[in-house]
């Protein structure tokens, strides 16, 4: 079926490799031998934490469990060099300072194709972006403002890494990231940035020390900021939600517990979702990082009773990168109660409304190569999106 290795035969191809039987890897990662098994011979997703529990076992990285990246055409690895390029010379930028309300158009688009899961073209837009917006705030004699801009224009550039699964570039992007919000002097800027420190940590299944930005950037921000405003719970709110991932991928359940009952607490104050320096908070999407606690957790029948009033009524007002994450989960969560259409079906929404971030997240891929073994069979809608996913010719 597939033109590219699928984690479970990765797993088992770097196991060989260090001379590892199943039952050593095995209890090494803390999973049981047949669990192992099933990831190997493809009837198991390999879901994050299970990928960074092999990851550390076997010593590489958790790029090398999903065999990412997943680069496809020449044209997004020039791109991808383009802005590492623009990364790399961040207090040289070589574009000239702009008209300061195309300089700020440039932003809110590039904001709007992240969010809307559009990274060709956001690669396409971020080299000459990042020059242009740091080449403004070198001239503007450190106004703060200006800088906000440069902040919001990596935290675009960090979306983009982290999806095309560029780990060396996110954790660049991050530094350069930090380094643009101390000059703002504005407290929601450095919660972005930190948002994105703690993703690399995620990203490659640190999850502890993930928790510990979170906690750090928490207590900061509280230090930092004024009155109980919106703006407060947004960026409070946030970093509790990247809490709720990293806990329950960690399996701490308490600790998940403590940050979703916070971001609840906060939400209150933001019944409708609002994206504020690249961050979505509101009740809606507190409810989507609640399912996906439950799934790390592995508690599918929790996650499964609150599929149903999110497909029946879908938040509408989020973003497409939050829909389409939603539609993934609500796949996991049915692969996992063995509802094998309803899975099928919750990708078909994903690849509607988020189709190049559906192409490339590891779960999607996971979820659709498990359904495809399991069905053996051709079924016209998983066939187009296996080849979507680059997993079959």
């Amino acid at each position: 079926m597939e033109s590219t290795p699928a984690p479970g035969e990765n797993i088992a191809v770097l196991r060989k490799a260090r001379g590892l039987g199943q039952a050593k890897l095995a209890r090494l990662a803390g999973i049981s031998v047949s669990y192992l098994t099933k990831i190997e011979n493809g009837i198991r997703p390999t879901t994050p934490p299970l990928a960074a529990a092999v990851a550390k076992a076997l010593h590489v990285p958790v790029q090398r469990i999903y065999g990412q990246p997943f680069l496809g055409p020449s044209e997004q690895a020039d791109l991808l060099n383009d802005l590492r390029g623009a990364v790399r010379r961040h207090t040289l930028p070589k574009e000239d300072v702009p008209d300061p309300a195309e300089l700020a158009a440039d932003v809110d688009k590039a904001m709007r194709l992240r969010a809307e899961t559009k990274y060709l073209e956001l690669l396409e837009l971020l080299p000459r972006l990042l020059g242009q917006a740091t080449a403004a705030a070198l001239s503007a004699s450190g106004e703060a403002g200006a800088w906000t801009l440069v902040s919001d224009v990596y935290g675009c550039a960090y979306a983009a890494a982290h999806r095309l699964a560029q780990p060396d570039l996110a954790d660049m992007i991050v530094s350069r990231q930090a380094w643009a919000a101390q000059q703002t002097w504005n407290p929601e800027a450095e919660v972005a940035a930190a948002w994105n420190e703690a993703g690399t940590y995620q990203s490659a299944g640190q999850y502890d020390d993930g928790l510990a930005i979170v906690e750090r950037a928490i207590s900061r921000y509280e230090q930092a900021a004024g009155a109980d405003t919106p703006a407060r719970a947004l960026s409070l709110g946030s970093l509790h939600l990247r809490g709720i991932v990293l806990a329950s991928r960690h399996k701490d359940s308490n600790a998940t517990a403590e940050h979703l009952e916070r971001a609840k607490r906060y939400a209150e104050r933001i019944p409708t979702d609002v994206l504020r320096h690249n961050l979505t908070f509101g009740q809606g999407n507190t409810a989507l990082y609640e399912l996906a606690a439950h799934i790390e957790l592995g508690k599918p029948d929790k996650a499964s009773e609150m599929t149903a009033p999110l497909l029946k009524t879908p938040p509408s007002h989020l973003t497409p990168s939050r829909l389409g994450r939603m539609y993934i989960d609500i796949a996991r969560v049915k692969l996992e109660i063995k509802d094998y259409t309803g899975a099928e079906e919750a990708l078909e929404s994903a690849f509607k409304v988020a189709p190049q971030m559906t192409e490339l997240h590891p779960m999607s891929r996971e979820v659709i190569r498990v359904l495809f073994v399991l069905h053996q069979r051709a079924r016209p809608k998983l066939m187009e999106m296996a080849k979507k996913t680059g997993l079959t010719q």
